[in-house]
C-alpha cells in the first residue's frame, strides 16, 4: 500500500513532535517564586560579620540606669514631714541598682508609687531620701512637706541622688556586661550531571549546568533563609540547651568553651566520601523566632511575644501592644516587620471598613504597597508609637502564615565564617563521566537584646 501524500492531506507524525516549534521563548523559563528570601538579604545587607569562631559570642548591655526601682516588701512605717521612718523594712523587685541594698544606696532620692492605682504618694514637693542600709532593709527620710505613708509593694523610683556639703562619696557598685551567642551553620546544595548531559543542546535552557546552578542557588538561599528564621542551635555533641537567665540568648556556662562542640574535633572529621560514615560535629546557628519564642516574654512589662485574636483583639490592645514593641527603637526610627500573607491580609483588613473587633470605627493606617532598594515589596504600617516597614516574607507559610516577625535591625546582623563558595568538581572518584558541584556556605545570624525584637502571631 502506497504512503498517503502529505500534499493531498496526509499527516506524519514526525510533523507533530519533531517539526513544530511549540516554545515561544525556548530559552526562557518562567520561576513561581520571586523574591524568596528578604529576611536573609536585608540582614545581610544591613551588616555582614566575619566571625573569628563559628561559635561566636557578643557583648550587650542593659543599661541599668534608665530604671531604677525598687519595692516595699514589708509595710513601711510612715513618716511625718522631715522625720525618718520609725523602723527598717526590707525591699525586692530591684531594677537598676545594686542587687541587694548596700552603702551605694545611701542618699538615693525617691518617689513613692502605688502600683495598684499608680499614684504618687509623694506628690509635690514630696520625696524621701534613703538614710540606712542594713543587710537586705533599709530606712528613708521625708523631705516633703506631709506625712507619707507608704504601703507593701508600693514602688520606690529613683530620680536622682542627695549629699551633703563636705561629705564623703558613696560606695560605688557597676553592673556586668552580658555575654550571648550562636552558631554558624554548613549549608551545603550539591548539583550533579553526566558529561552527556553537559554537552546536550536543549530548549528550557541552552545549558542543564547553568539551569541547575540558578536552582541550585536559590534552594540554598531559601534553606538559610528558613534557618534564620526557625533553627535550634547545637553547637555539636554533647551541647545541651544552657541555663538562660535575663532573656538571653546564651549563657556565660559555656564561657570556657568546655565541651560544647568547639574544640579538638570540633574542626575534624573523617573524610572517607561515604554519607554519613565519620563527619565532624554538627553546629546550627539559632533562628530568631524560636529565639524570641524561648527567651522573651509573653506577658508584662517587657513583653516581646503578642497572640492577637481575630474576633477579638481592639484598637486598644493594638495601641498597648505597639508600646511595648516600640519601647526599645532603632536609630532609624523605623522597624522592619516580615510577614505572612495572612498577617499582611489582616493588616489589610483592619484597615478598611471593618476595622477592629466590636467595630468601634477604630483602624490603622496602611500605605500602599511600594519597592525598596533592594527590590523587595512593602507596606507601611502607623503606629501610635512608631512605623513598621511590613515586608511579605515566602518563608511564614503553613502554621506561620498569620505571624508576624517585628526586628530592630540595630541588633541583628549576618554572621559568616567562610564566605559563601561555589565548588565546582568535587566528584573525582574512579575517572567519574560527568560533573558534580555545590553551593556550600558556613553562616548564622547574630542577635542581641532580643527584647528589641517581637512576634505577634494571629489566630482565630
Amino acid at each position: 500500500m502506497a504512503a498517503k501524500d502529505l500534499h493531498n492531506g496526509g499527516a506524519s507524525g514526525v510533523l507533530f513532535t519533531d517539526r513544530r516549534n511549540f516554545y515561544i521563548d525556548p530559552q526562557v523559563v518562567k520561576e513561581l517564586w520571586t523574591d524568596v528570601t528578604p529576611f536573609t538579604t536585608v540582614i545581610a545587607n544591613k551588616e555582614t560579620r566575619n566571625v573569628p569562631d563559628p561559635v561566636f559570642k557578643m557583648f550587650e548591655h542593659r543599661q541599668p540606669w534608665v530604671e531604677q526601682t525598687f519595692k516595699a516588701n514589708a509595710n513601711p512605717d510612715n513618716a511625718a514631714a522631715g522625720a525618718e521612718c520609725s523602723s527598717a523594712f526590707a525591699v525586692d523587685t530591684i531594677k537598676g541598682l545594686s542587687s541587694t541594698p548596700d552603702a551605694s544606696w545611701l542618699g538615693l532620692v525617691c518617689e513613692v508609687w502605688s502600683e495598684s492605682d499608680h499614684t504618687n504618694k509623694t506628690g509635690t514637693p514630696r520625696g524621701v531620701v534613703l538614710i540606712s542600709v542594713a543587710s537586705t532593709t533599709i530606712k528613708y527620710k521625708n523631705i516633703g512637706n506631709a506625712t507619707i505613708d507608704p504601703a507593701e509593694d508600693d514602688v520606690f523610683v529613683v530620680v536622682g541622688n542627695a549629699h551633703g556639703e563636705g561629705g564623703y562619696s558613696p560606695e560605688a557598685w557597676s553592673d556586668d556586661l552580658k555575654v550571648v551567642y550562636n552558631s554558624c551553620q554548613i549549608f551545603k546544595n550539591p548539583l550533579e550531571i553526566t558529561g552527556t548531559l553537559l554537552e546536550a543542546s536543549l530548549r528550557g535552557e541552552s545549558s542543564e549546568l547553568a539551569r541547575l546552578r540558578m536552582q541550585k542557588s536559590q534552594e540554598h538561599k531559601i534553606q538559610k533563609e528558613r534557618a534564620f528564621l526557625f533553627g535550634l542551635r547545637n553547637g555539636g555533641t554533647g551541647l545541651g540547651e544552657s541555663a538562660y537567665a535575663d532573656g538571653l540568648i546564651g549563657s556565660d556556662v559555656d564561657e570556657t568553651f568546655a565541651d560544647g562542640g568547639v574544640t579538638g574535633a570540633a574542626y575534624d572529621g573523617a573524610h572517607t566520601g561515604t554519607a554519613g560514615s565519620g563527619a565532624g560535629k554538627v553546629r546550627t546557628t539559632y533562628g530568631i523566632i524560636p529565639a524570641i519564642l524561648n527567651y522573651g516574654a509573653s506577658s508584662g512589662e517587657y513583653q516581646n511575644y503578642f497572640t492577637c485574636s481575630e474576633a477579638s483583639y481592639t484598637y486598644s490592645n493594638f495601641v498597648d501592644d505597639m508600646e511595648k514593641i516600640f519601647q526599645y527603637v532603632p536609630t532609624s526610627g523605623v522597624k522592619k516587620a516580615f510577614v505572612g500573607a495572612g498577617a499582611l491580609g489582616y493588616w489589610s483588613k483592619m484597615a478598611g471598613n471593618s476595622g477592629f473587633a466590636g467595630n468601634n470605627g477604630w483602624s490603622v493606617n496602611l500605605g500602599d504597597m511600594k519597592r525598596d532598594a533592594l527590590g523587595f515589596n512593602y507596606r507601611t504600617l502607623e503606629t501610635p508609637h512608631g512605623m513598621l516597614q511590613m515586608i511579605p516574607t515566602p518563608a511564614l507559610r503553613g502554621p506561620w502564615n498569620k505571624t508576624m516577625l517585628i526586628v530592630d535591625d540595630d541588633n541583628l546582623f549576618h554572621s559568616q565564617y567562610r564566605a559563601p563558595m561555589y565548588q565546582t568538581n568535587i566528584k573525582t572518584d574512579n575517572a567519574y563521566d560527568g560533573v558534580k558541584d555545590q553551593y556550600m556556605s558556613d553562616e548564622g545570624i547574630g542577635i542581641t537584646n532580643i527584647n528589641s525584637h517581637s512576634l505577634i502571631k494571629i489566630v482565630a
